[in-house]
């Protein structure tokens, strides 16, 4: 996912500078957006789940000891789902960005 969106912002950001933009890229940029959104909001529960477990995990491991590999553990994949929740809440709010950009193109080139 990573790279996919990476990609598409690079193509998207090319066709901005070079105010190459059509209504049909506006609409496929608009289907992406919310493919992207969709993505987010499934990881933002992913992490959240995650988040209750390792919460849970913390204090279950105050009375057993041996539940701290499964507390590590929890928190290893916590720290990874966090990391890639913000990259995709970044890069969603710049897809923003860039429709306001296309917009403004397709303005101009129809003045």
């Amino acid at each position: 996912m990573r790279e996919y969106l990476g990609d598409y912002v690079k193509e998207t950001d090319k066709k901005i500078k070079d105010k190459n933009i059509t209504d049909k890229d506006i609409e496929n940029h608009l289907i992406k957006i919310k493919f992207f959104q969709h993505e987010r909001l499934i990881h933002l529960l992913v992490t959240l789940f995650y988040g209750v477990f390792v919460f849970l995990a913390v204090i279950i491991s105050f009375k057993t000891w041996l539940f701290l590999i499964i507390l590590y553990l929890a928190l290893i994949v916590l720290i990874f789902y966090v990391r890639h929740y913000f990259f995709l809440e970044n890069h969603v709010q710049y897809l923003y960005k860039q429709y306001d950009k296309m917009k403004n193109i397709i303005n101009q080139n129809t003045k």
